[in-house]
């Protein structure tokens, strides 16, 4: 087979791999919508506007919570990231049998994404460069989500940042004056829906209780 036809043979398989995708993610949703933090896959503009935004240069593995299908973890490998670097923890089952298919050199494991400590399974020792979030938080109140969010940044490396997809146009997460920072990308409209990237930076010093 040509170069140019081995090309066009993966070009195929992706469009089925991602049609297949869009009607997994929705039949997903339809059934258990609130364990779902995105109706369809992200684009390749959200995803790699979430890359761009995560601190992927610092020292140590990187840390995906809630991969789906891969989209995000796509937009890892494109920036450069080694896949030995990367930590996906999935909670569908189904999801996380394909990405051990899809990705069979990242460690892929299936469990609680807000529960690390019993996921990892290290009792906290370990700390990551960067922590990309994509499990839905909206159901709980935001003294909840705040409280979450800082049991993450204790899983930081000293610089690191916690991004977060939402189609929320406000912060999902309320910032703590001296305990952390929100900053957002500019919404990208090249998504189903429309949204923004939100980066949590943690305040050097402060308390991540």
């Amino acid at each position: 087979m040509s170069g140019h036809d081995s090309n066009r043979a993966h070009g195929t398989e992706r469009m089925a791999e991602d049609s297949g995708d869009w009607a997994r993610f929705l039949g997903t949703w339809l059934k258990h919508p609130l364990k779902m933090g995105a109706v369809a896959a992200s684009s390749t503009a959200y995803c790699d506007e979430m890359v761009a935004r995560s601190t992927i240069g610092n020292k140590g593995r990187i840390l995906e919570l809630g991969p789906g299908l891969g989209a995000v973890t796509r937009a890892l490998l494109r920036a450069g990231v080694e896949p030995e670097r990367i930590v996906s923890i999935e909670y569908d089952s189904q999801f996380a049998t394909a990405l051990k298919t899809r990705f069979p050199r990242i460690d892929i494991i299936e469990g609680d994404g807000f529960d690390l400590d019993k996921t990892l399974g290290d009792g906290g020792a370990e700390t990551f460069a960067t922590i990309l979030l994509a499990i839905p938080i909206v159901n709980l109140r935001q003294s909840e989500r705040q409280a979450l969010l800082q049991r993450y940044f204790r899983r930081l490396a000293p610089g690191g940042n916690l991004t977060q997809l939402s189609y929320l146009w406000k912060p999902p997460i309320e910032p703590i004056a001296g305990r952390f920072t929100v900053s957002s990308s500019d919404i990208v409209w090249k998504n189903i829906p429309p949204a923004r990237v939100w980066v949590y930076t943690p305040v050097e010093g402060g308390s991540a209780r």
